[in-house]
């Protein structure tokens, strides 16, 4: 025995009592008391889904027909929430993706408009070409301002401009 079981022993003889008998008295009565709590629990729970109704009055049939009642309102009022913050959730997602798919239909309208990269720089027209797999080499051409009234007879085919200026009005920066 342990030092302290001792003294408690001692004690006890010299007064003539149990010390623990008092405690245990004070656990039995909790655990009537739990067990009690536990019964009626189950019973509760068991006429909740319907057994063991026989028993009850029409009153108790009411409350207990009220509280499944809200019970059930306060599960749909959850449920709905869920679904409600879900559906928002959505909802944003696909603002954004339509944003998205807005801005990147008008990055590629804006491509298929000029594929050159054509300019407008207060009149003076800048346009830059560049190898569509990423060539390195890219060359700009100015059209300087009073030229295009020129004459177009000396024209190349292939420096053909839409605007009608020829290759002798392009120069390089």
């Amino acid at each position: 025995m342990t030092r302290t079981k001792k003294i408690y022993d001692q004690y006890q003889k010299a007064l003539g009592t149990d010390l623990w008998s008092a405690q245990y008295e004070k656990m039995q009565e909790q655990l009537r008391k739990l067990k009690d709590i536990n019964h009626k629990l189950k019973k509760e729970i068991r006429q909740r889904i319907g057994e063991d109704l026989n028993e009850l009055s029409i009153d108790h049939l009411r409350v207990l027909e009220q509280d499944m009642s809200e019970a059930l309102n306060g599960v749909r009022g959850r449920k709905y929430h869920v679904i409600k913050t879900q559906t928002d959730t959505c909802k944003k997602k696909v603002r954004s993706l339509e944003e998205r798919h807005g801005n990147l239909w008008m990055e590629y309208e804006a491509k298929l408009e000029d594929p050159y990269g054509l300019v407008d720089n207060e009149g003076d027209y800048e346009s830059a070409a560049a190898l569509v797999n990423g060539a390195s080499n890219l060359y700009a051409f100015r059209l300087h301002q009073g030229q295009h009234h020129h004459q177009h007879h000396h024209q190349h085919p292939d420096l053909h401009l839409a605007g009608g200026f020829g290759h002798h009005e392009l120069r390089l920066p």
